[in-house]
């Protein structure tokens, strides 16, 4: 056991109910500012103090301003709510620091200490509850809305919408996502409902569970398909758990840590058989890996999140350790390669999606600059704060190379925002999840056996 997951063991210490102008429970962790000098080393990774140059939307600047509340010098109010909530939550910061400051936990935690004294309320707090409490949590009912979307985009009704002009009543940066909004295909737990386990095409050798998680399934249920299909390939049997839920991380960066703290219950149980959790999102499995966050004032809950988060494993690197079938296709595709922030900065997972890529025949890779920046997406960031999404993401787009077909990434809420900016720049580039270009390779190759 590493020096660092020793530490996340520990017990946890029975946290006081205030903390200066802190006054709610789930108080924003000491040890986490603690190591903080407020050297500097951050701030040239962080996107919205490249774009603002303001103190305050840096991450030293930040973690100032959590301390100052918690040592009484500031009160939770709007001064102190919009540079917490500005933040992308990228971690980048944190690997750029060298005393390893989880500024990222530090803004989660405060986000709930503000979401606790100042509750969404209005429009806002209608909308809040609308999708993160009543729809997210609920597969039936995301299931239903797929079912909806597809149907708007089948029936016709959506070329009568965008030739109308319609569309146009909605925000702008809405109006962006429904043109590059995925087809709407079935979801994976509907498919596989009726199977147990869902066999290796080959001898088995492992048993995994998979988290197909909530939106990811129904407007990626094709990335979902190709990660079962590549799974299986490489002898692993594939476990879904039928009572698996959201992961939560929309919750917990919306500073909804209660919520996030029920979902994280349910799909602690839900996978409690299971030897290692495959997730094939970037944001769902750093959520993952740090449930037991969530629950430092519950000895019971702390002790089986650190145990559970032992077992998720993003796809990438599981395959990367356990090893795969090397494709013998040849794709012939010129691409680049985007590091998700959570799967980079998260999980600290670079070079093993760049490996599976680099074995696919006939791949060129493009290096992309600054390829571990972000894109702006942030859960939804793009949603909640458009403008400064659209500033990073133009900025991220800068460094694409121009030269490529193909982008590819491990995050959903990625592939959206670059698919955004594929379009509003002009580019002619496909946006693809690393798996689905293996599970491609692994299909021309079968096609060509085929033919022969």
């Amino acid at each position: 056991m590493s020096l660092r997951e020793m530490e996340l063991k520990q017990e946890p210490a029975c946290a006081p109910k205030t903390l200066g102008n802190y006054l709610w429970s789930d108080l924003p962790d000491e040890n986490k500012w603690a190591d903080c000098v407020h050297c500097g080393m951050c701030l040239e990774s962080c996107p919205t103090y490249e774009l603002t140059g303001e103190e305050q939307h840096s991450p030293r600047g930040r973690v100032h301003l959590i301390k100052s509340v918690a040592e009484g010098k500031l009160s939770v109010n709007e001064q102190f709510m919009d540079p917490v909530f500005a933040c992308l939550d990228c971690r980048a910061c944190t690997t750029a620091c060298p005393a390893d400051v989880n500024v990222g936990g530090l803004i989660e935690e405060a986000r709930g200490q503000i979401r606790q004294a100042m509750p969404l309320t209005g429009w806002k707090g209608a909308v809040n509850k609308l999708f993160l409490q009543e729809l997210f949590p609920h597969q039936n009912r995301l299931n239903s809305l797929g079912s909806l979307l597809k149907f708007y985009q089948k029936s016709g009704m959506q070329k009568v919408v965008r030739k109308t002009g319609l569309i146009n009543i909605m925000p702008k940066h809405l109006v962006e996502m429904e043109a590059i909004m995925p087809k709407i295909k079935e979801p994976v737990r509907k498919k596989f409902n009726d199977a147990d386990v869902i066999k290796a095409k080959t001898e088995t050798k492992r048993k995994v569970a998979m988290l197909t998680g909530c939106v990811m399934d129904v407007m990626f249920s094709d990335v979902n398909e190709a990660t079962v299909n590549v799974l299986t390939r490489n002898g692993n049997d594939v476990i879904i758990p039928r009572n698996q839920t959201c992961c939560g991380a929309l919750h917990v960066h919306a500073g909804d840590r209660e919520t996030g703290r029920k979902l994280a219950k349910k799909n602690i149980e839900a996978f409690k058989d299971a030897d290692k959790v495959i997730v094939n999102a970037a944001g769902c499995g750093s959520m993952l890996k740090e449930y037991h966050e969530l629950f430092r004032d519950d000895p019971e809950w702390h002790d089986k999140a650190f145990e559970f988060s032992q077992k998720v494993e993003d796809i990438s690197k599981y395959l990367h350790d356990t090893g795969y079938e090397k494709p013998k296709a040849e794709m012939n595709i010129k691409m680049t390669y985007h590091d998700a922030c959570h799967l980079a900065h998260g999980q600290g997972i670079r070079q093993e999606p760049r490996d599976i890529l680099l074995d696919i025949p006939g791949v060129e890779m493009v290096h992309m600059p600054n390829s571990d920046r972000c894109c702006g997406s942030a859960g939804i960031y793009n949603i909640t704060n458009p403008d400064m999404a659209g500033a990073v993401l133009e900025s991220k787009m800068e460094n694409v190379p121009e030269d490529v077909e193909m982008i590819s990434m491990g995050n959903p809420g990625c592939m959206l925002q670059m698919a955004i900016g594929v379009q509003k720049y002009g580019r002619n580039q496909k946006v693809v999840h690393t798996i689905q270009l293996l599970d491609w390779a692994y299909q021309k190759e079968d096609s060509l056996k085929e033919g022969n």
